[in-house]
């Protein structure tokens, strides 16, 4: 079963290279979408695949890099109905 899910993530989550070990975790698990940092300090997340995967990305990313502190995690997950929107996971700027 696929899903995908939208993250919004808490804490000392910018400026600790976040993104970028996301985007290798993600696409580890062939996981697509995006990852984006937001102006109120957060960091943004939507991701589509294959639902252990996609929960197995999300388990990282209460984690994340060394350096990072996550506080919290928002998660509105759903089912992916059709065609997955990505082919890839990217950094957006």
């Amino acid at each position: 079963m696929k899903e995908q899910a939208r993250l919004v993530i808490s804490g000392k989550v910018q400026g600790v290279f976040y993104r970028d070990y996301a985007c290798e975790k993600a696409r580890d698990l062939d996981v697509y979408g995006w990852i984006r940092n937001n102006s109120d300090g957060t960091v943004e997340v939507f991701c589509q695949g294959n639902a252990t995967n996609v929960q197995m990305f999300i388990d990282w990313c209460y984690q994340g890099p060394i350096s990072a502190k996550v506080t919290e995690i928002d998660i509105q997950k759903q089912p992916l109905e059709g065609e997955e929107l990505f082919d890839s996971f990217d950094v957006k700027y």
